[in-house]
């Protein structure tokens, strides 16, 4: 947990509780579903070679981000159709990580953001 500050906006990083998913892990309601089995949770592989570990809600409205937020042209579909399991995450435990408060995620989701829009900006000038 070296990093200070957000890769996205630079605003100073907190450290909190999170539950595993790394898109709403940090979100009070998420922590009480985990502590109380509410969700399932997979390591999913999207964009080539990017992973995340999502909740099974946030699995499902993973496509309603803009895309362009990731890098892609404004409309790329990027549903669950784009993505592939890799496994399912069976130890469930609240642990700490940090977040960022400006941008209201965790920092793995914010550095899974700033990979995809360097993946995706070196794609667009390869073609």
């Amino acid at each position: 947990m070296s990093e200070a500050y957000c890769p996205l906006c630079y605003a100073g990083l907190e450290v909190i509780e999170v539950a595993p998913c790394m898109e709403c892990g940090h979100s009070p309601v998420e922590l009480q579903h985990a502590l109380f089995g509410q969700h399932r949770y997979a390591e999913m592989r999207i964009f080539g070679e990017l992973t995340l570990i999502l909740c099974d809600f946030c699995l499902v409205d993973f496509g309603s981000f803009n895309a362009e937020l990731f890098g892609l042209p404004k409309n790329t579909r990027i549903g669950y159709e784009k993505m592939q399991f890799l496994r399912d995450i069976e130890d469930i435990y609240i642990t700490k990580d940090k977040i960022c408060p400006s941008c209201n995620y965790r920092l793995p989701f914010l550095s899974f953001i700033k990979k995809a829009q360097e993946l995706h900006v070196k794609c667009l000038k390869e073609k």
